[in-house]
């Protein structure tokens, strides 16, 4: 797979001395939901550059947060129903368009949750190799036939009980190894989840809404910023915007510091500009009424070559069970008896894997400086390692950790805002939880439609995510 180096800052135009004349758009926010919209306003028929200019800021560089260290997993399952058709078609067109399936492995994959009960497990089951960093390259898949073109292109808390359910370790290399692997719950071709464990298995998704795909999402957000660069787009990096000045009727300036030299650069506003903030988790810094906040999640990648398959999995481990690096440690254990992550192969011969969210480090000032906690990361190599050989074999290559972004009111998580503000000229998009890759073009889209269009999205009803709802 071709593998993009992101966009650097272009600098198309003296940076606070907008052109006069032309309609100002800036988008805050290198991620998928800044990039995506960027990319479908160059691709609206209105659009002119000769009389746009957008301009995106990114305070670090782009899909330096969640947007480049998401799984990346696409589904018609998802939500909200408002968004994910349309995005899940548009990943489909936007594949076609541009050889998404090498650019960034974009793919079909099939989906399904399993139930594993652990006994016995070997004490060295959670080592895992010296990790390295192999450049990714994807394996070129043909994307499905698409309709007409568009106008414009859990936390894991274990459980306290135990199930007193026999195991029997499966015998690897005799004729009734291969009798119970075809009789196993699993597909045939789900051969690196160790069927012996697995007591349930079900395919994710309802009846005429069960489709999954993928695809990685680094290279999927830094190639919707470099097509949007090509087309025109102003890409500002270590653009760190402090203040968003506005009153009632308009908004007034935007300040960023250039991060490199600590200059403050403070681009004026008139009737003709808007202002959409993009910005993830760290929304809710910039503009506070939209109560959006981030998040911290752990994930790993393995160095695996397996079948294409996304497996949310419920492990019941042994009473007992003690991941090896934190006996070493002389730590207590984190969970007790069951764990919940989730698990997808890649087509560049690699497997994420993602565990549970943690709010004990507040977000930081931008994403460079977003620190993973190594002993969550070794809790799910050695979870993973007590039901995949596979995996339990596999050199790690990869401990990361981003800051998902989060709608929360009333203490209840709600759905992400996409749209105008009360303050004329000011849009919010995000919010979008786990969700952001899938239902990033699909926002990206409706912004470019509202924008261009008078504020009107026509290609989805989303007025439930109109930030006027929300009193925002």
């Amino acid at each position: 797979m071709a593998s993009p180096s992101a966009p650097t800052d272009s600098g198309a135009f003296p940076e606070g001395m907008e052109q006069q004349g032309k309609r100002n758009i800036i988008i805050i926010g290198g991620g998928i939901m800044g990039c995506t919209t960027a990319y479908f306003l160059t691709r609206h028929p209105k659009y002119k550059p000769s009389q746009y200019q957008i301009t995106l800021l990114e305070a670090n560089a782009i899909a330096s947060g969640a947007s480049g260290k998401a799984g990346g997993l696409l589904g018609l399952w998802a939500y909200p129903e408002c968004l994910v058709p349309l995005s899940y078609r548009l990943h489909r067109e936007l594949a076609e368009e541009h050889g998404g399936a090498e650019r960034w492995g974009y793919r079909r994959v099939e989906c399904g949750s399993i139930r594993a009960v652990v006994k016995g497990v070997d004490d060295d089951q959670s080592k895992a190799k010296v990790p390295t960093s192999p450049q990714p390259k994807l394996d070129q898949t043909q994307p499905d036939p698409s309709p007409p073109p568009l106008p414009i292109q859990n936390t894991t808390t274990a459980q306290d009980e135990n199930e007193d359910k026999d195991w029997e370790k499966l015998p690897k290399q005799d004729a009734d190894a291969s009798d119970l692997l075809k009789r196993s719950l699993l597909p045939q071709d789900l051969d690196w989840i160790d069927a012996s464990l697995v007591d349930s298995y079900e395919e994710m998704g309802s009846e005429g809404r069960a489709e999954t795909a993928q695809v990685h999402p680094f290279l999927f957000t830094t190639s919707m910023a470099q097509l949007a660069k090509e087309s025109g787009v102003d890409i500002r990096l270590g653009a760190k915007v402090t203040k968003i000045s506005f009153d009632k009727t308009r908004v007034q300036s935007v300040e960023y510091e250039k991060r490199q030299t600590g200059e403050t650069v403070r681009i004026e506003a008139d009737d003709s500009t808007d202002v959409v903030i993009t910005a993830g988790p760290w929304t809710g810094r910039l503009f506070p009424p939209t109560r959006i906040h981030g998040i911290r999640a752990h994930s790993v990648v393995f160095d695996a070559d397996v079948s294409p398959y996304a497996v949310f999995t419920q492990i019941q481990l042994p009473a007992g069970f003690m991941p090896e690096h934190r006996v070493r440690k002389g730590q207590k254990k984190r969970h007790r008896t069951r764990v919940d992550p989730e698990v997808y192969a890649r087509p560049n011969g690699e497997v994420y894997a993602c565990g549970e969210t943690d709010s004990s480090i507040p977000l930081p000032e931008t994403s460079d400086l977003v620190q993973a906690d190594a002993d969550q990361c070794e809790d799910l190599v050695a979870y993973f390692g007590t039901i995949s050989s596979a995996l339990k074999a596999a050199t790690v290559k990869e401990r990361n950790a981003c800051y998902i972004p989060q709608h929360m009111r009333f203490g209840k998580e709600m759905e992400p805002i996409v749209g105008q503000t009360s303050v004329p000229g000011l849009w919010v998009a995000s919010g979008h939880t786990c969700w952001g890759i899938q239902n990033g073009p699909a926002t990206g889209y409706l912004m470019a439609e509202m924008l261009m269009e008078g504020g009107k999205a026509s290609s989805a009803n989303i007025d439930k995510l109109n930030p006027e709802r929300f009193r925002v």
